[in-house]
Parts: structure tokens; sequence; C-alpha cells
């Protein structure tokens, strides 16, 4: 007797079945740019667990590491001088993403957040949001966001960057949020989560913020004025909340108290299109005290520049300090 071969699977089920895998493949290149060992096994995992899982990993794959982003970075770093180059070089991704946007060679940067996310900020821009249950977010410089709502339950994820919250009180049930490895879930609260470098941060305004590690069901509720940074590893140590440095970005300030120059650049390079090099490293621990414009990133380091009495030298989309 022979076989019976296995029931054709209708083609639009095989397309459901695809976007599923490239859905799964996109959420898999954003969790490996940090990934710990757990997530790297459980990646492992998925891609053996079906072939269609391959497939559409390679495809995406191709998509984020394609020939117009090589291409972009090579076209900018034959413009710069070799002493430079070799400092940043090993951030070639970001140069060809700075590329990308200066040149003009097209839109190639963060593809699987633009797939996924319903709302993107540039770098250097901020956008203001509603939700359906009435919540007001702020959404910070580089930042992707998705929400949906099912039935009377809003649901969120930043995927990265920064944004603020203020959720009303008569909510049926609270807002639940997904930033990196910590789940959120507020009402009647203002607060702000960032969710960068493989690092969630959460800073509480007002309110209740309760708290849980997606990883492992930890759990915390954080009080207004007190902030706590969310790692691979678990819970930070809360600790006070400084609102007129720490949220000066809400009211579009930068301000800084005794900070080190190294720490200032850093921040201020979240908002400049472009990259800021530091050739003085006696600058780094310079103590910088002020209060700033976030949406003029290139006058806060001539700013700093100057009050330093560093030589500062300007480019498309680079500025150096020496």
């Amino acid at each position: 007797m022979k076989d019976t071969p296995p029931p054709a699977v209708p083609e639009l089920a095989q397309d459901a079945l695809q976007d599923s895998a490239m859905d799964q493949a996109l959420d898999w290149l954003i969790t490996l740019e940090c990934a710990d060992a757990c997530e790297k096994a459980a990646f492992q995992a998925w891609l053996k667990a079906d072939p269609a899982h391959a497939q559409a990993f390679a495809k995406a794959h191709a998509v984020w590491n394609g020939q117009p982003l090589i291409d972009a970075a090579h076209t900018l770093n034959t413009r710069r001088a070799p002493t430079v180059l070799q400092r940043i070089g090993r951030h070639w991704k970001h140069v060809a993403t700075a590329a990308v946007l200066v040149i003009g060679v097209g839109s190639y940067s963060n593809v699987p957040l633009r797939l996924q996310a319903d709302h993107l900020t540039v770098v250097g821009e901020r956008q203001r949001l509603e939700l359906e249950d009435g919540s007001k977010v702020l959404l910070n410089t580089n930042s992707a966001f998705s929400s949906h709502r099912v039935n009377a339950q809003s649901n969120a994820r930043l995927y990265q960057g920064e944004a603020f919250f203020e959720v009303p009180a008569n909510l049926e049930f609270p807002l639940v949020l997904d930033a990196g490895p910590v789940r959120v879930s507020v009402r009647d609260t203002a607060f702000a989560v960032s969710y960068l470098n493989g690092q969630a941060q959460v800073r509480v305004q007002r309110g209740d913020v309760d708290l849980r590690m997606n990883s492992v069901g930890t759990q915390m509720r954080l009080s207004a004025g007190n902030s706590v940074n969310i790692g691979p590893n678990g819970f930070g140590q809360p600790v006070k909340l400084n609102p007129q440095t720490d949220l000066a970005w809400v009211q579009g300030r930068l301000v800084f108290e005794n900070c080190p120059m190294s720490q200032v650049l850093e921040e201020v390079r979240r908002y400049y299109p472009g990259w800021i090099v530091n050739n003085n490293e006696q600058l780094a621990s310079v103590a910088v005290t002020g209060n700033y414009r976030l949406d003029q990133p290139l006058d806060i380091v001539r700013s700093l520049a100057h009050i330093t009495s560093s030589s500062l030298s300007e480019f498309p989309a680079l500025v150096i300090l020496n």
C-alpha cells in the first residue's frame, strides 16, 4: 500500500505561515542586537524548530546587512581623515545609517523596527501621541513604539528609545507596556521609560508603577520620585529621581549639574544626526553645569568647546573637539 501524501497547505495558509515566520524573524533581529545567553539559546531553538524560520531569518538578515548600508558607510568613510575613522570604524553600521540620511542613498536603517513599529522618531525628533484609552505619550529622539487595544485592555511596546506617559485614572484595565526586559503595568500615573543598549530604565513622576521582569517573573512596585534600572540580571537598586535633570527632556531641555563632559557628550549624541568625536581625552572628566535646548545639539557642542577653550572642527554630519 502506497503512503498517502500529506494534504497540500492552501496558498493563503502558506502566506500566513510565511508572514508569521517573518514577523518572528524581525523580532529576533531586534532582540539579538543586545541579547543575553538565554535569549541566544532561545533563538537557536527557534531557528531549528522549522525550516521556514531559517529562511525567514535569512531574508530579514539580508536586508539589515544589505549592500546599500555597506556602500553608504564606505562613501562616508572615504570623506574623512583616517585618524577620525579609526576611532569610529567599529561603529560602521551607525556610520552607514547617518550616511544614508546625509547623502541620500535611501532609508535602510532600522529596517526591522520600521516594519513593526507604529510610530518612529528620527534622531533629534520628538512626537506626541494619544492612545485609544486616553493615555498621552511623548516619544523622545530615535524611538520606536507601537500600541494596540483588545477590548478595554491597552498594550504597548517600546522597541527602542525613550517615552514619557501620562496615564488617566479611569481605565478599566491598566496600560501594559513592554520595554526590553521589563513589563510595566500602570494607571493614573506619569512616568518615563527608556530602553537603550539593552538596559531599561523607569522614572516615576507621579503615582505608582508595577514592574515585572519578563524572563524570570520578578516583580516590584516603584513609587513617585524614584527611578530604577533593569537589565538582563534583574532590577537595580531604586534611587531618588531628580526631575530637574532626569526629566528635563520632556520640557525640551538638557540639564546637567556637575556632570563629566564624557557623559554630557554621550547624551548630546542622542540628538545629533551625525558624529560628535572628542579628540581631547583631557576634556572627558571636565565637570559641566548647564541648561540647553535639546533641539540645538550643535550649539551645545559649540558652547562646550567655548567654555573649555577647545577648538572645534565642523563637517557635514561630523563634529570634532580638539
